[in-house]
């Protein structure tokens, strides 16, 4: 087995931290969800975004 790849750290500057700032984002901005990160040849080339809306019938919904 080799070594794991860290293409996606030494890539252009400040490439990691656009991604990871992005993912960040996303994270804080949905509370039910998947961020989901597509890798092609050890670089992030994706970020998808999927946000659930959760209805309770006992409660009211709020913004």
């Amino acid at each position: 087995m080799s070594a794991p790849n860290n293409a996606v750290t030494e890539s252009k500057p400040g490439a990691e931290a656009a991604w990871l700032e992005t993912v960040r984002s996303y994270v804080s901005s949905i509370k039910f969800g998947v961020v989901q990160i597509v890798v092609h040849d050890s670089t992030v080339v994706q970020i998808e975004r999927t946000e659930k809306l959760r209805f309770d019938k006992r409660k009211p919904v709020t913004n």
